[in-house]
């Protein structure tokens, strides 16, 4: 099976300053997940696909070719995933290398493993859109989310509200950010919220740990301090 690991890697970023190249724990952030990559896939299947002269630098300096800089229409606040995904892939199908499967690694995931994403890896299959990375939602909307009707008034969001424990609630998800195991097919045809052939692949609380505020920056400095005592 042929995979091709998309990092996407765009210079702005407002809730962490300088994310993808900021160090943590004296390494700079995009480096975790280069890691990781490297053992998926050969480094001739990984691409950064960012606009930033300064995340280029880093990632070259670490051994790893950034084949293209990204159009400045696809670096914008307002420029989404999918259309990064999707120039990425164009742009290697143009080189003559198709694929049967895209992974897409986000830098806010410092956390997660090179035996998660084979692990995920290993539920994929060809008739499925993705294979997404979850963690159990610590909110549930069968017992303790609620929204306002047309009155002003709480009601719970999903079921009649007669769950009174928690372990009587059905276990809900929620996107973490991870790892994201995609059909090409599936891509090109359409955005990855409109998939509906997806399944889960369950990971723990410190993996799914996202970056994105100071905050979560210093959950994981402190998570990484702890590890190495």
């Amino acid at each position: 099976m042929k995979i091709l690991v998309i990092i996407p890697a765009r210079g702005g970023s407002k809730g962490i300053p300088h994310k993808n190249i900021k160090p943590l724990a004296g390494k700079p952030l995009i480096h975790y997940t280069i890691d990781v990559a490297r053992q998926i896939v050969a480094k001739e299947d990984i691409c950064v696909s960012t606009d930033d002269p300064e995340i280029i630098l880093c990632v070259e300096d670490y051994g790893l070719k950034v084949p293209f800089v990204r159009p400045s229409e696809l670096a914008t606040d307002t420029a989404g995933t999918y259309e990064v995904l999707l120039h990425a892939l164009n742009y290697y199908e143009q080189q003559g290398k198709s694929y049967d499967v895209v992974i897409l690694l986000q830098n806010t995931s410092p956390f997660r493993t090179p035996e998660q994403v084979k692990e995920a890896l290993t539920l994929y299959n060809s008739n499925l859109d993705m294979v997404v990375s979850v963690k159990e939602c610590s909110a549930n909307p069968y017992y303790c989310v609620f929204e306002e009707n047309e009155y002003g008034y709480l009601n719970i969001c999903k079921g009649d509200g007669s769950i009174t424990r928690r372990q009587d609630a059905p276990k809900v998800y929620e996107y973490n950010g991870a790892i994201y195991v995609i059909n090409p097919q599936s891509l090109k045809e359409m955005p990855l919220y409109k998939f509906t052939k997806r399944i889960k692949y369950v990971m723990d609380e410190k993996s799914s740990l996202d970056l994105d505020t100071m905050n979560d920056w210093h959950m994981a400095e402190l998570l990484i301090s702890k590890s190495s005592l």
